[in-house]
């Protein structure tokens, strides 16, 4: 944490990370890719292969005076570690290489391989991060089985909630052609601004899904609105809109985007649509075979005597590049109630909680 890794910036992290997990006997390997640092470890065989998932990189602090501490000194004030990556996500990378320590002590030939998968793109574009890691494990040929990923999904105290599941997001351009006129004579002119607003009244009207148990229903939300310069005696050519869709794994992108734009071309012809920073949901059920879930289940239990909460909400997580027809993907980690926020917080406890509940999963998995 005392490392200054602002995203896509490690700062020797993933180094620091190297050495010690090469001390356990992991094959280490560095992917470097357009300013992004990625570690890939393995370690032993086995038929079925468990992989953590985190990120060292971390956002940025903000405004430093509104911090009680330097946000990357770490210190311990009362029963917290305050700094930034105290939730988001250090301690989870932190409680985890205790735990394979303490498991590899006990079980140093596993009936898994083990495998850990850490980047430097998480908090910022994702492009060369996890998603690079997925293709080399792919080139590798190498099929993920489970697979944890060590984000703050506790809602009160580490192990009250298991992340089985992400919503699917995307974003969206929307530009909207008029044509430029005085204000005195419309007739002359096609008012950028009122063809968006019919647009909008469109996109709105729309019908979603409410979603389900499992997960929460689609929704579109408008994020910006600009029609250029402002001058009160002309009529705008143009207006452009930014939006973000949030969705369930009953929909995909292609069919997301073929909606959206046949409800735009009800209003009009004249437009420029671009979506970017694409998400595609996942979904790990409860009721697979060899459940990890069910093992994650057992270890929280086995340390707190209570059943977590199963849970899809949020945003979106690295663990959909991971995630497919045979790789179960849960996200398990400590609080999440100071993330990205000034004086982040981890109380010791939850820490220590954390370190224990991945011992004893580990254990339940490839021991």
């Amino acid at each position: 944490m005392r490392r200054c890794s602002v995203t896509p910036d490690d700062m020797g992290c993933q180094q620091w990370l190297t050495e010690k997990l090469s001390a356990l006997g992991f094959s280490c390997r560095s992917v470097h890719r357009n300013g992004v640092d990625n570690l890939i470890a393995s370690f032993g065989h086995g038929d079925k292969t468990l992989a953590f998932a985190g990120h060292t990189d971390v956002v940025p602090p903000g405004p430093l005076e509104q911090w009680l501490e330097d946000p990357f000194a770490a210190n311990i004030r009362d029963d917290k570690l305050i700094g930034r990556g105290a939730a988001d996500m250090k301690t989870g990378i932190a409680a985890m290489l205790a735990a394979t320590e303490r498991f590899l002590a006990r079980v140093p030939a596993p009936s898994c391989r083990l495998m850990w998968m850490i980047t430097s793109d998480e908090e910022g574009e994702a492009e060369y991060g996890s998603k690079v890691i997925k293709a080399v494990l792919d080139e590798q040929q190498v099929k993920l089985d489970y697979c944890i990923v060590g984000e703050p999904t506790a809602r009160m105290s580490t192990g009250d909630t298991i992340k089985t599941g992400r919503r699917g997001a995307i974003s969206a351009r929307l530009r909207v052609f008029g044509k430029q006129g005085h204000v005195a004579y419309p007739q002359y002119a096609d008012n950028a601004i009122h063809k968006m607003n019919r647009v909008v009244s469109t996109l709105n009207a729309l019908q979603w899904d409410e979603g389900s148990d499992d997960f929460p229903g689609t929704s579109l939300q408008i994020t910006h609105i600009n029609s250029g310069g402002f001058t009160d005696n002309i009529v705008p050519a143009q207006c452009d809109i930014c939006f973000n869709l949030r969705y369930s794994h009953r929909f995909n992108q292609t069919e997301l985007k073929t909606l959206i734009a046949d409800a735009v071309a009800t209003q009009t012809d004249d437009f420029e649509l671009e979506w970017e920073r694409p998400c595609e949901p996942y979904f790990t059920h409860p009721q697979k075979t060899d459940s990890l879930i069910g093992h994650a289940e057992q270890a929280i239990y086995k340390h707190t005597g209570v059943f977590p909460v199963l849970s899809t909400s949020g945003g979106t997580s690295d663990g959909r590049f991971f995630a497919d027809a045979d790789a179960q993907v849960i996200e398990l980690g400590v609080p999440n109630a100071s993330i990205h926020q000034a004086n982040e917080w981890v109380r010791l406890k939850d820490l220590s909680l954390l370190e224990n509940i991945y011992t004893s999963l580990l254990e339940n998995v490839a021991g």
